[in-house]
């Protein structure tokens, strides 16, 4: 008994001894995060006397510069984790105010351009990163502006390369706005429609930088349907929400602008919730289920401008626009004369060629009427990329049959197609790429 009381005191006081080893441990490294916390405030209010942005206690501005390197085992350690906390943070998207918007725009100096939503313009934080302001129309109902910050939240939380990174938002009573990054080649439809981009687009672009904006474009509608943690349906997709980088990387932008739009609303508007009139598939203006096989279908008319380097339907050049372009694809293509296609697109080479036929089956595919014979997302991407064999697509225009023949008898055939199929939609593009 003796021996075993003597056990149990040896092991109760190594007991103790651990306890209070422990205790004082923990507060040595309370200790050390005090004394790390109060460093980083006193570094902050430098940078910010300094005039660089930081965090203030409300969160309105946070477009901070990286913490600098710290010294020591534990210090280090202790940095790293403020970082990755920092770093958390910085996911919210930022709430600016609207002196905030007139400070990195200079008082709203340069436009960028216009659409359905608002007015954008270029900007820059005090850092001298560029962003565009989206200043959006006054006009927002009571349900949208109920979405908003919902929405908000989730586009400020979805990131991939071949998304636009939205930075923040403002929602004043007088000012509701989103602040994206800014992508220096502008939109899609700028390098493809615009003359002046056209002539850039020949002299410096080749036929795989725009595979390249296809395939990437693709990615990011994927991620949007099938990766996000809740499916995210563009509703949108046309090459004016395709932004390019630099080296002319796509980002597709304004995935989460279409829900903050009234979807009970059925006319017609350039850039709605209902879709764009040329790229929206049919059960987005038919009493018919909708899914996010709409985007797949705006997808494909996305591909057949830039397969064709033209709008689908050109009203302003009849000569040159006599019939549809998806439809005379479909014909050529029936007809086993996709060389005619190629041509017009002045596409020579094999390797070139046999891209530009992938890419025309997809849009092919795409475009069905029915949305649950369109692929996948995923599985465009597959196609495109050569991973998945693709079936030889069946029409897709059969519904548009009794429209024709309408739209012939009444025309007295003057559609007619030229026999020379490989002029009639070059117009005035380059004979090579």
């Amino acid at each position: 008994m003796n021996s075993l009381a003597l056990a149990g005191i040896i092991i109760g006081g190594i007991i103790i001894i651990l306890a209070i080893k422990f205790l004082t441990r923990c507060i040595e490294l309370k200790r050390e995060w005090r004394t790390e916390r109060a460093r980083l405030q006193a570094t902050q209010m430098e940078a910010a006397a300094a005039g660089a942005p930081v965090q203030p206690a409300n969160g309105a501005f946070d477009v901070s510069s990286p913490a600098p390197p710290y010294r020591g085992s534990r210090v280090v350690e202790m940095g790293a984790v403020n970082r990755f906390l920092d770093d958390i943070l910085r996911e919210k998207p930022a709430r600016f105010t609207p002196e905030n918007l007139r400070e990195f725009t200079r008082n709203y100096a340069e436009r960028l351009g216009s659409g359905g939503f608002g007015v954008v313009y270029r900007g820059a934080f005090p850092n001298g990163a560029q962003v565009a302001v989206k200043i959006l129309k006054s006009t927002l109902d009571r349900r949208a502006e109920e979405q908003f910050m919902a929405e908000v939240a989730t586009a400020g939380r979805t990131y991939h390369i071949n998304l636009v990174r939205l930075y923040g938002f403002c929602f004043d009573a007088s000012v509701k706005a989103l602040v994206y990054e800014y992508l220096e080649n502008g939109s899609l439809d700028r390098v493809l429609f615009e003359h002046e981009q056209r002539q850039d687009l020949d002299g410096a672009l080749g036929f795989d930088t725009l595979y390249g904006i296809v395939v990437g474009t693709a990615k990011g509608i994927r991620y949007l349907h099938e990766e996000c943690q809740h499916r995210i349906i563009h509703y949108d997709i046309k090459p004016g929400n395709v932004l390019l980088t630099a080296d002319y990387t796509p980002k597709v932008a304004d995935f989460g602008l279409a829900r903050l739009c009234n979807r009970d609303n059925t006319h017609l508007t350039m850039t709605g919730a209902r879709g764009t009139p040329g790229y929206a598939a049919p059960e987005l203006w038919l009493p018919l289920p909708v899914t996010h096989k709409c985007d797949v279908y705006s997808f494909g008319m996305l591909v057949f401008e830039i397969l064709g380097r033209r709008r689908n339907l050109e009203p302003q050049h009849p000569a040159v626009s006599q019939e549809w372009y998806p439809k005379w694809v479909w014909q050529r293509f029936e007809q086993g004369r996709f060389d005619d296609v190629a041509a017009a697109s002045g596409i020579l080479q094999a390797k070139d060629r046999e891209k530009a036929e992938r890419m025309c089956k997809v849009a092919l595919w795409c475009v069905q009427y029915q949305p649950e014979a369109r692929p996948s997302m995923s599985s465009v991407v597959r196609m495109l990329e050569g991973e998945e064999e693709i079936a030889r697509p069946v029409n897709p225009f059969t519904y548009m049959a009794s429209l024709h023949t309408v739209s012939s008898s009444s025309s007295g055939g003057s559609a007619t197609a030229s026999s020379d199929s490989s002029k009639e939609f070059r117009g005035t593009r380059g004979s090579h790429w």
